[in-house]
């Protein structure tokens, strides 16, 4: 072609980056503090040589108008306003020509050194309607000049003339039109915002030469960010440099005061002297839980401000967080770092740099444990003596629930660990053995027994539980009424269920005799006619009925070869209960019962007859309290009372049939002894 190609210069709309620009709703505060370290550079290249003459403020601006505050204020405290912008003033250098044309420069780089990116005036936007700024700078020959302009989407970069001139080089950032959105999510006191402020620009205070007098202002109340300093930081720590990979990587360790608001520890991930991500990193180093305590037993909360050239260079434009990958699954370019690489470096130095206190944290963890385990679950056992070859380590404070949870967790692991090595040593068996096949072989039995009592202590401590919950519920309430039967009832064994509807775990029949546990069939408050035993139509419904076949009968004769079954029928009444009258009399019941199942046909679960005997035994407990008519009834049926007075209990002749009516104070003290030596062997207290 004769004739050269003319070339076009790309254009950028405004509009469409502030719309591509992303602002999480929990960085809300980020535009204002994008504009606070805007200040501080401006400042730095003011008095690079004394900063302490430097001076910023943040002035809070509220609706002028009285709307109704719903929300809980106090008492003596005033309704606060909605804040719909902020005023931020700097005596730094001002918008000298060489910032107003980077300002008006998409993406500049003019202060790329200093880790800009040119896109805080694009957060102002996405967060604010308009912005003003006002500002003061001194000319080539050596006047101050003025410059002041409006920003917005709409107006883009609008002068505003005759331009006001201040008495001292610096600027005024007027950020106005907060939006709804973000203006709910972001902070609402000058104190908590103090503190936002403070903690994403902390790094200026921490370097050589310090900040400059940075306050924020909310209508007659001043905080000073310095002071803050003070508030926060118990003491300052070494300052560290770890090597990733060829690049290097400081760490700037502090120690912050218990009071602090924030107790957890953690890593604050900076860029161009701003923190980017902060990162809670409980539980990442074994020991580290919240607070730890220094040599003199005090308290503090330990932190770190990670900061590198890499990290500068890899920053997302909008600061929110970084272009470098998590991981990378398979092989990694050489020399490529992640951040899961510096985040183990870092980990390992905080470990070797808080030694003595995370040892001491780890002993308070430890014996956490060992007071959990003795006094609430002792079916962890096993775990006490691995905790530092399973690397467990818990939080002292953690409550009983989080506890267990952590527990229960770790013994799984180790269970299903020594399932894997079950499979691996007896596939070794008979085959050429391993020079450490018996150790191996011994350290698994020694797993093996563990689990085992595990176990057994899961079992007995579930028992001694179950005790507890029926103490509570026999004794009155603060109104003086007792608990529902059914209550009771549930507890001992679910109702309107049968033995093939529920698991052996269901019951806790044992508290009345641990040989219910086996029988061949058992309903809880379930109609005689829906029964499979028994032939009988009757829609009456005992409370527990249970049989049990001549085969696994104890009373069953020897050389019998008639199959015998051993009945077991149970009634229990509410606590306190007083009307044994003749027509609701539990003795009687429970007779009529036994009678009813005999004369129906009794049968197996699986509905094969049971040949009719006139010696099938048959047991009758009746769980009620001992009132003045329980104990005439007892006494009118032959039955004596046992040597603690709780119980009484008879055989009757005509019914062939052994009675026992146990108070609940007698339940109660009775299966506790029961099981009193199971409880001492565990450490367990009978009761709490």
């Amino acid at each position: 072609m004769g004739k050269k190609d003319e070339m076009a210069a790309m254009t950028t709309s405004l509009r469409g980056r502030v719309k591509n620009t992303g602002l999480p709703k929990s960085h809300a505060l980020l535009p204002l503090l994008e504009a606070v370290v805007n200040g501080i550079q401006a400042i730095d290249a003011r008095f690079e040589e004394d900063r302490s003459q430097g001076r910023l403020d943040v002035r809070i601006v509220r609706s002028p108008q009285v709307g109704f505050d719903l929300g809980i204020t106090g008492p003596g405290r005033t309704p606060l306003e909605p804040i719909i912008g902020f005023v931020v003033t700097d005596n730094g250098v001002g918008f000298t020509a060489e910032n107003m044309k980077s300002f008006e420069t998409l993406d500049s780089d003019y202060k790329s050194a200093d880790g800009c990116r040119g896109v805080g005036r694009l957060l102002w936007l996405k967060a604010f309607s308009k912005v003003v700024v006002k500002s003061t700078y001194e000319g080539e020959d050596g006047t101050l000049q003025g410059r002041q302009f409006r920003f917005s989407v709409e107006r883009e970069v609008e002068p505003i003339e005759p331009a006001e001139t201040l008495d001292d080089t610096g600027t005024i950032v007027e950020l106005d039109g907060f939006g709804a959105a973000y203006q709910k999510s972001a902070h609402k006191t000058a104190g908590a915002i103090a503190r936002e402020v403070f903690e994403h620009c902390i790094w200026y205070f921490l370097r050589p030469g310090g900040a400059p007098e940075i306050r924020v202002v909310d209508d007659g109340e001043t905080v000073l960010l310095r002071e803050l300093m003070d508030e926060f930081v118990y003491s300052e720590m070494p300052t560290k440099t770890i090597d990733v990979k060829g690049e290097k990587f400081d760490m700037v360790n502090l120690c912050l005061k218990s009071s602090t608001r924030n107790q957890t520890p953690r890593l604050y991930w900076c860029a161009a002297s701003r923190v980017v991500t902060e990162e809670n990193i409980t539980g990442k180093v074994p020991g580290l839980y919240g607070r730890l305590k220094d040599e003199n037993g005090a308290d503090f909360t330990y932190v770190c401000y990670l900061a590198s050239d890499y990290l500068d260079a890899n920053v997302r434009a909008d600061r929110t967080a970084f272009d470098i990958d998590d991981t990378i699954e398979g092989n990694t370019i050489e020399g490529e770092i992640t951040l899961a690489d510096v985040r183990t470096a870092v980990l390992a130095e905080i470990e070797i740099l808080l030694a003595n206190e995370l040892a001491a944290a780890r002993d308070e963890g430890k014996s956490r444990v060992n007071d959990y385990v003795s006094n609430h679950s002792p079916r962890y056992r096993p775990l006490l003596k691995r905790m530092e070859s399973l690397g467990l380590t818990v939080d002292p404070s953690m409550k009983n629930t989080e506890l267990e949870a952590v527990l229960h967790r770790e013994l799984q692991k180790l269970e299903a660990e020594t399932l894997a090595e079950t499979q691996q040593i007896f596939a070794e068996d008979g085959a050429e053995r391993p020079a450490d096949y018996q150790e191996r072989l011994d350290e698994y039995l020694a797993k093996i027994t563990d689990i085992n009592q595990s176990d057994l202590a899961a079992y007995v401590a579930r028992r001694r539980v179950i005790l507890e919950v029926l103490a509570k519920l026999i004794r009155s309430n603060d109104e003086g009424k007792y608990c529902r039967e059914d209550e009771i009832h549930n507890l001992l064994i679910p109702m309107r269920k049968d033995s093939n509807e529920i698991g052996t775990d269901a019951s806790n029949l044992w508290i009345i005799d641990e040989r219910l546990a086996f029988h061949d069939y058992l309903a809880s408050d379930k109609t005689f006619n829906s029964m499979p035993i028994t032939d009988s139509k009757s829609a009456k419904e005992p409370d527990i009925i249970a049989t049990r076949l001549a085969g696994s009968a104890v009373l069953a004769a020897e050389r019998q070869s008639v199959p015998l079954s051993s009945i077991v029928v149970v009634e229990i009444k509410r606590p306190m209960r007083t009307d044994a009258s003749e027509d609701n009399n539990p003795i009687d019941q429970c007779l009529g019962y036994v009678k009813q199942i005999r004369e129906g046909g009794a049968k197996t679960s699986d509905g094969r007859p049971i040949p009719k005997s006139e010696e099938a035994p048959a047991f009758c407990y009746i769980i009620a309290d001992l009132t003045p008519k329980m104990i005439d009834r007892c006494e009118l049926a032959s039955l004596r009372p046992t040597q603690d007075g709780l119980a009484y209990f008879g055989f009757n002749d005509a019914r062939r049939v052994y009675i026992e009516v146990i108070s609940f104070d007698g339940l109660v003290n009775g299966a506790t002894e029961r099981n009193r030596a199971f409880f001492d062997r565990l450490g367990l207290p009978a009761s709490r």
